[in-house]
C-alpha cells in the first residue's frame, strides 16, 4: 500500500480498529485452533483441512496488515469544520439528475467508508470527484461511461 492519507469519520476510524482488534484476536486464535486441530490429522502432503487454515491464516496477516497501514495514514475529518457552504467530505448532497429529473442524496466519504446501499460514495469516485467543491444551485458533469451526465446540487448538509 502507498503511503496515501486515509480520510475517515471518527466513526469509520473506530471500526478500523474494531475490526483490526477482532482480526488479531479471535480470528487468530480460531484460525490457530483449527490448524491445531488439522495437525492432528496426520500427514500435511495431503490435509486439505490444514491447507485451508493455513490459507485463512495468510489472509487473515494480510487483512491486519491492510487496516494497520489505513489506521496509521489515517486523517479523521473534524466535523466541525465541515460547512454547508461548498461539498467536501463528510457533507450530505442532495442532487438532481437533470436528465431523469431524480433526486438523490449521497454523503461524501473517504474510499475506506463507501457503503452503496446506504447512498455511501468516495470523494474518488467519479460523481464525489465532480461534487466535491461545488456549491448549491451549481451544475456538475460527471464523466461516466455511458456519456456525461449532469446533477445540480440541490442541497449540502452535514
Amino acid at each position: 500500500m502507498d503511503d496515501k492519507e486515509v480520510l475517515l469519520t471518527q466513526e469509520g476510524y473506530d471500526n478500523l480498529e474494531k475490526e483490526l482488534e477482532y482480526l488479531k484476536t479471535e480470528k487468530r486464535a480460531e484460525i490457530s485452533e483449527r490448524i491445531r486441530v488439522a495437525l492432528g490429522f496426520g500427514d500435511l502432503s495431503e490435509n486439505s483441512e490444514y491447507d485451508e487454515a493455513k490459507n485463512a491464516q495468510a489472509s487473515n496477516e494480510i487483512k491486519i496488515t491492510e487496516l494497520e497501514n489505513k489506521l496509521r495514514y489515517a486523517r479523521i475529518i473534524d466535523e466541525s469544520e465541515i460547512d454547508n457552504k461548498v461539498v467536501q467530505v463528510g457533507n450530505k448532497v442532495k442532487i438532481l439528475d437533470i436528465e431523469y429529473n431524480e433526486e438523490i442524496e449521497y454523503t461524501i466519504v473517504g474510499s475506506t467508508e463507501v457503503d452503496l446501499a446506504q447512498n455511501r460514495i468516495s470523494n474518488e469516485s467519479p460523481i464525489g470527484k465532480a461534487l466535491i467543491g461545488a456549491k448549491k444551485n451549481q451544475t456538475v458533469e460527471v464523466n461516466a461511461p455511458a456519456g456525461i451526465i449532469k446533477y445540480k446540487v440541490l442541497e449540502i448538509s452535514k
